[in-house]
């Protein structure tokens, strides 16, 4: 069954409480699969060519109201702090929204552990110098659906005038949603309450719809602060855009170096991502990959790690278990529905091959997208680069770092828990080195048009 049919079986529209009309489609609406897409970057010039151009789009622009209907081809909108100030929004409306958001990513660097060759000196010229102020998303279920999608939007901007349009990069996937190492991506999704859908299998209860939307009820019981006035913030959200070019090749000699046979080297791989390539987690699969459970989202996420306390099935520093501990005894203390979030990572570049190395990294242009939504998603994101990802405390892995995302200016380590001896494993590399990002935020199809009207005048 697929991803859209199983939300139409579990939607029930007398459960809506959130107002999906104003709620730009993106938020909830889950990618095809297959897909296609584009990210276009644009910088505001002048405020009144950029609000006009904002106005022209907002038509284009669909709401959540019918989110689990299908839908071949959809755009979203996301606006940085240095785009709302071009394009003119009160100072008072600015300061209202989070320090880090006000500072954008870039300035974050030392909070996100960019440094090295993941520091903002080193990006594409799009994410530097606070240029990137409009992001621009489309995904379609095939090339012919977003190349309509595609003309609709650029007509649109060729008919402004005073925006500049500094960078776009095409993505897509086949119907398995491979990410540019093989595997299935994007494969565990919070239930947001209120958006109309029971939990899914393996989920103890959906989630506050404030952790995604602005205005609305919190985990802590009350909303997060919004920005102002409401016309503004609520029902809202805030993106993080991050560009990865990954290196499959490094990832392959990797794994070919330290286990002798196809098998081993698969069993390895999956304990580094804590999931088959399918999408189907170790703990539900421990020996083999099942394509069957990788395909099915009723059943390849109805587990937890209570069952795997010593990390034996799932080490505790994969990356899957880092970023979703789903129940696990932390040293670290923390809230996990907190630090939930709503994918829409997209992939770009050619698939991956068993048979890439090192050789091949620079040859093509290949990577991913990690993006996700949340209305903690500025703290959420640097909470888990301090954290999660580039420390081990949290699990008592010390300094060893996430052996996916990570970032490893030295050669690091790799623990596999094993009976009756652990294996730590060491070199691994950066797999993934950042070339861009921001801090934006999604304003609610009202926003938008308050933006575009330039109401505060």
């Amino acid at each position: 069954m697929g991803i859209l049919q199983h939300l139409k079986d579990r939607f029930r529209p007398d459960r809506v409480t959130l107002q999906l009309d104003d709620i730009q489609a993106l938020i909830l609406r889950a990618r095809p699969e297959p897909y296609v897409g584009i990210h276009a970057m644009l910088h505001v010039d002048d405020a009144a060519g950029g609000r006009d151009l904002l106005r022209r789009l907002a038509p284009h622009i669909p709401a959540a109201a019918d989110w689990t209907e299908e839908l071949t081809a959809w755009t979203g909108v996301a606006i940085s702090h240095a785009g709302l100030k071009a394009l003119g929004v009160p100072e008072g409306s600015l300061a209202s929204f989070p320090l880090s958001f006000r500072q954008g990513m870039a300035a974050r660097a030392e909070q996100l552990r960019d440094a090295g060759e993941n520091a903002p000196e080193q990006w594409e010229e799009a994410y530097r110098d606070n240029r990137c102020h409009i992001a621009l998303t489309i995904f379609a279920s095939d090339q012919a659906r977003l190349d309509e999608a595609t003309d609709r939007a650029m007509s649109e901007y060729h008919a402004s005038s005073g925006v500049t349009l500094i960078g776009t990069h095409r993505f897509g996937a086949d119907a398995d949603a491979k990410n540019p190492f093989g595997f299935r991506d994007s494969v565990s999704q919070p239930t947001v309450a209120g958006a109309g859908v029971d939990p899914q299998p393996g989920q103890e209860r959906a989630i506050a719809p404030g952790e995604f939307i602005l205005g609305e009820d919190s985990e802590t019981g009350a909303p997060l602060e919004i920005p102002q006035p409401d016309a503004l913030g609520r029902n809202g959200s805030y993106v993080v855009l991050r560009k990865y070019d990954s290196r499959p090749g490094a990832f392959n000699d990797f794994v070919r170096g330290q286990a002798n046979d196809e098998a081993a080297q698969e069993l390895l791989a999956a304990k580094m991502f804590g999931r088959w390539r399918s999408g189907a987690p170790l703990i539900l699969s421990p020996t083999r990959d099942d394509e069957e459970l990788g395909a099915d989202p009723a059943r390849r996420n109805d587990f937890d790690f209570s069952g795997d306390k010593a990390g034996i099935v799932c080490p505790h520093g994969a990356h899957m278990r880092r970023l979703n501990p789903r129940g696990e005894r932390l040293t670290i203390l923390t809230d996990e529905n907190i630090h939930r979030i709503i994918r829409r990572s997209s992939t770009f570049g050619p698939k991956w091959s068993a048979d890439l190395t090192a050789a091949d990294d620079g040859e093509n242009d290949r990577g991913i997208f990690f993006i996700f939504i949340s209305a903690r998603a500025f703290d959420t994101i640097e909470f888990l680069q301090q954290e999660w990802i580039n420390r081990g405390n949290f699990i008592d892995l010390g300094k060893e770092r996430d052996p996916v995302v990570g970032l490893h200016e030295e050669p690091g380590r790799f623990t596999v828990p094993a009976e009756p001896v652990r294996r730590r494993i060491d070199g691994v590399t950066t797999y993934n080195r950042l070339r861009g990002g921001e801090y934006m935020f999604m304003p609610s199809l009202t926003a938008l048009r308050w933006i575009a009207a330039g109401s505060w005048n």
